[in-house]
């Protein structure tokens, strides 16, 4: 449940604006396959997930994506002019709001499904985080630090390019230094990526071998989430801050270097992903 926020988000950054319609449309079963997969829910669980599932995208489709809607005007409105790395992280604590009611209202539904689990299940989460850190480790550890520093280059441009068009030399060089001399590293990736599994795993065998109260399980659960971005490690923590602050001045510092072109090329994006939130929206 706690990952269906950041699949929302995903499906805003689709560079197709009809993928946003649909893939928001076949989220709740694009959500139970993935959970399933990580999970191996049996034939109650399955149905009581679904259910879960289905309450927290309904009440997503009512509740929160007009508040979508309204963040993508306002950011294709701010997108025709330069940047401040301070409007940048304006916009990125809004989104954070919207998560954070989000994972509020997902913890609720979770609860029960998380209480029903079994040794198979939280097996199999285990043995799945093992196969996905394998596949995480090859993509982000291979080569010495140039290849890795080529690799994350590669897929900001990508992630840029389909936003504003293709980027230019300058500005490729403009997001490799930024890259360069950011504090994130694979390893630190790693350790924070097993850290908060761990956390969020320990945290369901507590909840499934104890037999408490509902409104005691969500409370863990949104602990977690609490922890995920603010780690209790202050080292950890000053990393997350560090990449945040970072974020919004390399976000700021390549949009100032756009031409006009590009500038209407993202601004008319973001329009029309609005469009697309409003059709959802409609009854």
């Amino acid at each position: 449940m706690i990952r269906l926020g950041l699949t929302i988000l995903a499906l805003l950054l689709l560079p197709a604006c009809s993928a946003i319609k649909l893939g928001y449309q076949q989220l709740p079963t694009l959500s139970f396959w993935w959970l399933d997969s990580t999970v191996s829910f049996n034939s109650a669980q399955t149905a009581a997930a679904k259910e879960a599932i289905d309450k927290l995208y309904q009440w997503h489709r009512r509740e929160e994506l007009p508040e979508y809607g309204e963040l993508l005007l306002r950011m294709s409105q701010m997108s025709a002019s330069p940047l401040q790395a301070e409007q940048v992280c304006s916009v990125a604590a809004e989104v954070q709001t919207r998560l954070d009611a989000l994972m509020r209202q997902a913890v609720v539904q979770a609860a029960p499904v998380a209480l029903a689990l079994g040794p198979r299940q939280l097996s199999h989460i285990a043995r799945n985080w093992e196969s996905k850190n394998e596949e995480w480790e090859k993509e982000w550890l291979q080569g010495d630090a140039q290849a890795r520093l080529e690799r994350r280059v590669d897929k900001a441009v990508n992630r840029f390019n389909s936003f504003y068009g293709d980027l230019n030399p300058a500005q490729i060089s403009l997001v490799r230094a930024q890259l360069a001399q950011s504090p994130w590293t694979a390893e630190w990736g790693r350790r924070d990526r097993q850290r908060r599994q761990q956390d969020l795993l320990s945290t369901l065998q507590r909840i499934a071998q104890s037999g408490m109260p509902s409104a005691q399980a969500e409370a863990l659960l949104w602990g977690v989430w609490q922890r995920w971005l603010q780690p209790t490690d202050p080292a950890q923590r000053a990393v997350l801050l560090s990449l945040s602050q970072r974020a919004c001045e390399n976000l700021a510092q390549l949009h100032n270097t756009t031409t006009p072109e590009q500038r209407v090329r993202v601004a008319r994006r973001l329009r029309a992903y609005e469009r697309d939130i409003q059709d959802l929206t409609r009854p």
